[in-house]
């Protein structure tokens, strides 16, 4: 038996690692996760959902590139943000239109929310209930912002843009009703103009947002750029990113419109003030730039139940000031769930992220200046999307790095093995789904061809860990010589065997034993289908 673990290792370590790729997959070690990628190229109209190998399980087409962000929903459809054009709201991640496809690419709904003074952008957030919460910049006049408190002076575009988040109810194939609405405008302070109604002492009032403060920038109209907008459904609470401001916004979702246009009073209760803000003191008069914590930062969010720091912030912080990028998560203090604590004298903490992750030999090796995101995964590694480089990898909880691909879908089209990816390979954000997400229940995910034209697998093994949560059977004798045996409570629905290089070789249905005297000798992966979950194992065929 001791030759077959022999046999294991030297296998593991051929497939494993092959770093002499450029594109596509570059690593897929033992520690990596097992599950399917999902990203869409901002220069391209394609998403793609893709293996470790690299390999492409399924792909959706549109014929808009994409706004930013981009979901595949629990029943199967793509909730995706695309990209048209808009001549009078100009600055990156503005998209405009919103489109649902179901999973055989079928558009089945759209939505255009464009026009001379309005545009959806960034990010979208689909709702349980089934609505989605969308962000859009509204223009405001010249006239109306200094009515706002806008100092004159820093209105260089004769206009300022106040961002807003409109929750909408779809109906129809192209229609939405708005049913619930938020707007920075009414939550704002300044002390430059005391002849207006929200003239007040900035450093009083954490909760209202300082209209003349512009964090060293010069005055545009996209003056706050949120570039995030993510969901807590346990707290009915949202979570915002500005990242011209350096700041993460919490506010609450539980109210009415009104409701969200009123003020708390300072008692961070109901009402759309700021619940809770991170990363920039300065902002609120409470420090100074060596207390600023964040950098013009992507993608917090909420770690979900059931992962490893579960309830605490995950954030990418780019660090264009510091010229090296980092991932934090912090654990914002509270008073009870959802209230969060306020030091009079420190201001909102904590002062420092709890967990940071930066290259350990130079931290300029890792820098996006903009885009990206980071993803907790079930077995407790970190999944980073490095935007501007189109390069994903994945940590595990020792921080290696056991798990690496590039984007080939560029503004240059589909790059071959081989080339140098070019800077616009961007992606905005990767997410990473387990085997067992609903949305491929009964689904066809057999593995086709990587995105990258000449693609060289031969060092990829399309399982890299056995996950214990998935192991609902038993698969003998390991190694095979005639029929691999599956034993289980569950009823089998389909037994696949996989050659290392994806190839799909053998299929059984309903049954719980597969002939395999036929194939030849070597590795292969077996993947057992029983209701909505799948397990998949590496064999050794004597």
């Amino acid at each position: 038996m001791k030759k077959y673990y022999i046999l294991i290792s030297l296998l593991f370590i051929t497939y494993s690692s092959f770093s002499q790729n450029t594109l596509g997959a570059l690593r897929n070690d033992i520690g990596s996760f097992n599950g399917y990628t999902l990203f869409s190229p901002l220069n391209s109209t394609e998403t793609y959902l893709i293996n470790n190998c690299g390999e492409v399980v399924h792909q959706w087409t549109s014929t808009f590139f994409p706004g930013a962000s981009v979901y595949l929903l629990e029943n199967g459809n793509l909730l995706r943000t695309g990209r048209i054009p808009n001549d009078d709201i100009q600055f990156g991640g503005v998209g405009g239109k919103l489109e649902l496809f179901d999973w055989d690419n079928n558009l089945i709904w759209e939505y255009t929310h464009s026009s001379p003074t309005v545009a959806q952008h960034h990010d979208i957030f689909p709702l349980p209930n089934g609505n989605i919460l969308m962000l859009a910049v509204t223009t405001m006049t010249n006239l109306e912002a200094i009515q706002a408190g806008r100092d004159p002076s820093i209105i260089l575009e004769g206009k300022l843009y106040n961002e807003q988040i409109l929750e909408l109810e779809p109906f129809g194939t192209n229609q939405a009703n708005i049913v619930w609405e938020w707007n920075i405008n009414d939550h704002l302070i300044q002390d430059f103009d005391n002849t207006k109604d929200n003239f007040g002492v900035v450093k009083d009032h954490p909760e209202l947002l300082d209209i003349n403060f512009l964090n060293n920038e010069i005055g545009n109209a996209n003056w706050l750029h949120i570039n995030s907008i993510q969901y807590n459904s346990n707290l009915d609470q949202i979570i915002l990113s500005s990242r011209l401001l350096d700041e993460l916004y919490i506010i609450d979702h539980s109210t009415t419109t009104l409701e969200a246009a009123s003020s708390s009073g300072g008692t961070y209760g109901k009402g759309g003030d700021f619940l809770y803000r991170w990363g920039n003191p300065q902002a609120y008069d409470m420090g100074d730039d060596s207390d600023r914590t964040l950098y013009s930062q992507h993608h917090p969010h909420w770690i979900p139940d059931g992962l490893v720091d579960a309830g605490k912030l995950l954030i990418f912080n780019n660090g264009n000031s510091i010229r090296f990028s980092a991932i934090n998560i912090i654990s914002p203090p509270v008073t009870s769930p959802g209230f969060y604590s306020y030091d009079m004298v420190n201001g909102f903490g904590p002062s420092a992220a709890e967990w940071t992750y930066v290259d350990p030999v130079d931290p300029e090796n890792f820098f996006s200046a903009i885009l990206s995101s980071a993803q907790r995964l079930p077995n407790g590694n970190t999944l980073i999307c490095d935007g501007d480089s189109g390069y994903f990898f994945e940590l595990d909880s020792s921080n290696n790095i056991v798990w690496e691909y590039v984007n080939p879908d560029s503004t240059n089209g589909i790059l071959s093995q081989g080339d140098s990816p070019p800077f616009f390979n961007l992606v905005f954000r990767a997410f990473k789904f387990p085997m067992n997400y609903a949305a491929f229940a009964g689904k066809d995910l057999a593995p086709g061809d990587p995105i990258e034209l000449n693609p060289d697998l031969s060092g990829c093994s399309l399982l890299s860990v056995d996950n214990e949560f998935d192991s609902f059977a038993t698969m003998y004798p390991n190694p095979v010589r005639d029929y691999l045996n599956i034993e289980s409570k569950q009823q089998i629905s389909k037994i696949e065997i996989y050659s290392m290089l994806g190839t799909l070789v053998k299929t059984k249905l309903n049954s719980q034993r597969i002939e395999l005297a036929s194939l030849a000798s070597g590795m292969y992966v077996a993947k057992v289908f029983s209701n909505n979950n799948v397990m998949t194992r590496r064999i050794i065929k004597q």
